[in-house]
């Protein structure tokens, strides 16, 4: 199964890139990130005529996250991350695909910093370690895959930089991620790269693209029982060079899984949601 995360940054306007990046690759899961487009602006007739079922959540100009399987429709099982009914921010979407529980994790960005916003940041983290060691006590094959608006260390972003005030790289932020990792998680592409360059963002200004000034934003985190089945992985850097293309590149691992398809979820998490209406739609014939 070959998995994949892509910041969209605006799926309508960018739907072309997509599918073209989609007819190429071929990936069977790809998680979406920052769609900026309410759930009933979702371009579902063109994906599915790509192949894809998807679910999704959407939002009006900013955020969004789905979930798309090639030839299937994944199982919805959450619209969003626990721990804080009050918050309508869609970040968090989770489906189960083949047997695998799937995740795309849109973390919040942050910025500025102090302020309401990192305060943010930091207790979303907190709600995201704590939903995802209730996955890890259920013991079902996870992936948490998605833009987490972390750098985790200084090998993830370019030398020289000058953004030690951005809200990405501070120590609260990394310890955070750590903690998670700490958990029993496995970084996919660190585990196949340990060293070296892996940027997957790369900003519109200050020339960041041609200059190759990039960051590590995006993860593919594997849960314990499917970290041994890991077998390779990248970062689709072309997609990046294309004209109106995002600021974030595909990012993608590729995992063994049990070759029996079943499009039921693997368990329910406790809380979880079945199918939703407004985001689930049957492929066509």
């Amino acid at each position: 199964m070959k998995i994949a995360t892509f910041n969209i940054n605006n799926i309508n306007k960018r739907l072309t890139n997509l599918l073209d990046w989609l007819t190429d690759a071929r990936p069977d899961v790809v998680c979406l990130q920052e769609l900026k487009a309410e759930d009933r602006a979702f371009p579902i007739a063109a994906i599915e005529a790509a192949g894809y079922g998807a679910v999704w959540r959407g939002q009006r100009s900013w955020n969004g996250v789905a979930i798309l399987a090639r030839g299937a429709t994944p199982v919805l099982t959450r619209r969003a991350l626990p721990g804080d009914p009050a918050d309508d921010q869609a970040r968090y979407i989770e489906a189960a695909v083949s047997g695998v529980l799937v995740a795309s994790v849109y973390l919040p960005n942050g910025n500025p910093r102090p302020g309401p916003k990192f305060d943010y940041k930091l207790a979303w983290f907190e709600r995201l370690i704590a939903h995802a060691g209730t996955l890890l006590a259920a013991g079902v094959p996870v992936v948490l895959a998605g833009d987490y608006n972390v750098v985790p260390t200084e090998a993830d972003i370019w030398p020289g930089h000058h953004e030690q005030d951005n809200a990405l790289l501070q120590p609260e932020t990394r310890a955070a991620f750590q903690r998670l990792m700490d958990d029993g998680w496995t970084d996919a592409l660190r585990t196949l790269q340990p060293d070296g360059p892996l940027w997957t963002f790369w900003g519109y200004l200050r020339h960041r693209w041609p200059n190759d000034k990039g960051m590590r934003l995006d993860h593919l985190l594997l849960s314990p029982g499917l970290a041994p089945n890991l077998r390779n992985g990248g970062v689709d850097r072309a997609v990046r060079g294309v004209d109106g293309a995002s600021d974030h590149a595909p990012t993608w691992a590729e995992i063994k899984t049990p070759t029996r398809r079943s499009s039921r979820p693997p368990t329910s998490p406790p809380g979880g949601r079945r199918l939703s209406r407004v985001a689930v739609r049957p492929r066509r014939p």
